[in-house]
């Protein structure tokens, strides 16, 4: 299993432009092939800070992911919405 936290630092009138676009994203990966979880998260302190959490059975599960229509029209609309580069990091459980 491996697990995705993808961290973005939204710019503050662009929030419910993110989470608007995310809901969708969110509601198409939880139907893929290979997804455990696929959650957006919202730093209770900084709103404008929103991190998916993703869980995924293995790399062909996120390399889907990764093509899948939703996420090519969905992710680059995302971007223009951050205030800096997000931050996205790889896990395996350590077993």
């Amino acid at each position: 299993m491996i697990s995705i936290i993808a961290k973005n630092i939204v710019k503050s009138d662009q929030v419910e432009n993110f989470k608007s676009l995310a809901r969708e994203l969110v509601a198409e990966s939880r139907k893929e092939r290979g997804c455990i979880a696929y959650a957006l998260n919202q730093d209770i302190k900084q709103p404008n800070v929103l991190t998916f959490i993703e869980r995924w059975e293995d790399q062909a599960a996120i390399d889907a992911h990764n093509a899948s229509g939703h996420f090519k029209r969905i992710v680059p609309t995302l971007g223009p919405l951050q205030a800096e580069p997000g931050e996205v990091r790889l896990y395996r459980e350590v077993e």
